[in-house]
Parts: C-alpha cells; structure tokens; sequence
C-alpha cells in the first residue's frame, strides 16, 4: 500500500507541471498530511522531487511546492521502424536528453539489427552524459504484432524473417538494462500521456503514421493494450470498397491503400517519381514518400491529389475508430506524421466532424504530437517510467 500511495502522490506532482504543495496534494489524493510528509521525505531522499520556492498570498505562511527533479531518474528508449532506428535518452520529466537516429540495416536479418541496436545504446549512455546508475531501463517500441509475455516480435509484415524473435530479452543480455517491450503505437500513446501536454490528457486515439498506420487508445488517462497488448491494429478497416486488393482477401483497406508503401507506388505509376530504381525497402520508401510530399507542396498537382486522397481514406478509418470508442481527439504522429501534418491537418478535422456520431454532444478535435517527430522512441523510454512510477493497481496486491 505505501509504494502505491508512493506512485499516487509522485504521478499527481507530474501532472501538475507549476508543482504542488503538500496542503494540495493532501486535498487531492485524500491520504493524511501525516502520510504526504511521509511519503515526500522518502521522494526527496531519493532525489525524485525537489522543493521548488515557496508560493502563497494573503494570510497564513507560504506554502513550498513539490516538483519532479528531472534528474532524478532516467530511461534510454529505441524505437525499432522498418525504415529508422530511433534512440533518446529521457529525463524523468519526459524531456529528451539525447538522441539519434541510424537507417534499418538494409539486412533485416535480427542478428544484424539487434546487434546494431545495442551498440547504439551503449554510445548514447555515453554521449549523453547521465550517471549509468541513475538509468532505471531500457524501453523499446516495435511493430506488431508482439507477444507481451514472451517479450518476442511476432513476424511484423515488414520486417521479414522476424518470427517471434524474443527482442525484450535479448537487449536485456546485450545491453545489462532491464528492458521493456511494447508495441509502436501503443509507445506512442504512453508518450503523449507523460510529455505530449494539454493533448496527452483524458481521452483519445493515437494515429501512429508510419511505415504502416496503427493507432494507440487511452480512455480517461489510462493505455489500452488489449487482451494481448495488440490493441490499435487497425490495417484491415475497409477504407475504399472498390480499392486494391488486400493480402487478407478484402479491398481497400488501410493497409493496401493508405500507407506510405502504396502512395509511393502509386506516384511511381502516375509517372510523378522514378519507379525504375526498384528498391522496395522500407528506407527507399522512406526517401521516396519525402520526395512525394515535397513534390505535392510544390504545387505538383497529381502529387497534391495522392496526398489529400490518402487524407480521406485515414480520416474513414479514425472516424470508424472514434465513433466506436466515443474519445475527445485524435492525436497524428510517428516518422511520416511531419510530410502528411499540411494536407491532413487541413481535411481531416471536417471530415472526422462530419462523421461524428457525438457530433451534437461534443466535439472530437484534431492535432499533432505535442512530443516530436521521436514520439515512438519518447514513448518506450516512457514505458520505462510508467512501469517503475505510475499508480497500477497490481502494487496494492499482497505477497503470502
């Protein structure tokens, strides 16, 4: 009971980024000023809060605010994409200490990419200055699907030859960190929850633009992984019912008509890029879809049409999405978030507003990342926060 109350009083002090008194926290949590004074020695004394001045008006003697320490802890986090390799090192605030970013080996053997992956981390530790002993774990974000239990990456459709390659474990031996393993989207709905600001708040769906599109869900605060920790697979929604033809057998779904694979493959018809070159691999992709959205915002009509169609098919699958989970806004990030943020920030609000069907009741608002382009790393370092620091019911079970 008192690591959990611990965990309570810690995630009401980060939520309140001016600081809170100990006066507050005990009006807000509900424990005793007894146990506040307690349970703040013990955070003080671990270095994970701080006494941030003092605040107060009028009568009665100015109240010292309690505030994260951000160097009080830190968490490495990796983000593994079919195209980019993502790495950061995070503060306990939520903040980027440092970063990098490498291309996916061109070889997608996991030897290779793991073995580059660990490698990575142990020169960011050192480049970025942290105290190796005050890096609570390594957090990783990889496509799905992925097996939580076994910690192991279960054949992603673009990462050919991952058959559940047990990622969790293996960085855990190759790096000496105690690591976490969770799906990509879902990283990034935990990040918008601890450093993503007014839009990481209450509830709302996670639009996860990749090398493949997902989303991440939070109902009121709280991550929803599912049964699995599969949750947000959203590739089979039928987008376009007289679209191209989908590995699973239907037409138009998301898979086989909105992701940046496709577009690029339907510029390379349209004659607007080079399809001669004939790489299909996900950094070539990658290149291309920038070329594509450049040549789109230059005024390159059939480029602009490509773009703002692709815009309508993702607002199909989000409008589906919102009106079964009934959340407060939608929320579009990840690698390819930044080439797409002009055209669908300009579309996507209306027709998701269109379709609404709380439409009458309340509105469901449409924004990007408060975190950054590094969202997906952001967010599996901040698994390793959330394991170790947010209130979870299963502190309050006891051991016999």
């Amino acid at each position: 009971m008192g690591d959990f109350n611990l965990t309570v009083i810690l995630d009401a002090i980060r939520r309140a980024p001016a600081g809170l008194s100990r006066v507050e926290l005990a009006q807000m949590v509900g424990l005793s000023p007894q146990t506040i004074s307690n349970i703040s020695r013990r955070l003080l004394d671990q270095n994970l809060i701080v006494e941030a001045g003092k605040e107060g008006s009028g009568p009665g003697k100015p109240r010292t605010m309690l505030r994260l320490n951000p160097g009080g802890m830190y968490a490495v986090g990796v983000h593994l994409d079919p195209a980019v390799l993502t790495f950061v090192v995070l503060d306990l605030v939520g903040a980027v200490v440092k970063h990098s970013r490498l291309k996916t080996p061109s070889r997608t053997d996991p030897e290779s990419i793991i073995g580059t992956i660990a490698t990575e981390i142990r020169q960011l530790i050192q480049d970025s200055g942290v105290d190796p002993a005050k890096v609570a774990g390594l957090g990783v974000a990889s496509p799905g699907p992925i097996d939580l239990g076994e910690g192991a990456v279960v054949d992603p459709p673009l990462l050919p030859g991952w058959d559940r390659v047990r990622l969790r474990d293996t960085l855990a031996e190759a790096t000496g960190l105690s690591t976490l393993l969770d799906k990509d989207v879902t990283s990034a709905a935990v990040a918008e929850t601890w450093a993503g600001g007014p839009s990481g708040a209450g509830s709302f769906v996670f639009m996860y633009m990749g090398t493949g599109i997902g989303c991440g869900v939070v109902i009121n605060d709280e991550v929803i992984r599912g049964t699995s920790g599969n949750a947000g697979e959203i590739g089979h929604i039928i987008v376009d019912p007289d679209g191209p033809l989908c590995d699973c057998g239907q037409r138009g779904c998301v898979k086989s008509s909105a992701i940046p694979q496709v577009l690029v493959a339907q510029a390379e018809a349209a004659g607007v890029l080079d399809g001669s070159r004939g790489d299909r691999s996900a950094p070539a992709v990658q290149e291309s879809f920038a070329e594509l959205c450049a040549l789109a915002y230059g005024g390159n009509e059939t480029a602009v049409e490509i773009i703002r169609k692709s815009a309508v098919l993702v607002g199909r699958a989000v409008s589906a999405v919102t009106n079964a989970l009934d959340v407060d806004r939608v929320v579009f990030g990840g690698p390819f978030w930044t080439c797409l943020s002009p055209a669908y920030l300009e579309l996507l609000p209306e027709l998701v507003g269109r379709s609404s069907a709380t439409g009458k009741i309340h509105g469901v608002d449409v924004v990007g990342t408060g975190v950054g382009e590094d969202v997906g790393a952001v967010g599996a370092a901040c698994l390793v926060l959330e394991h170790t620091l947010a209130p979870r019911s299963q502190r309050l079970l006891l051991e016999g």
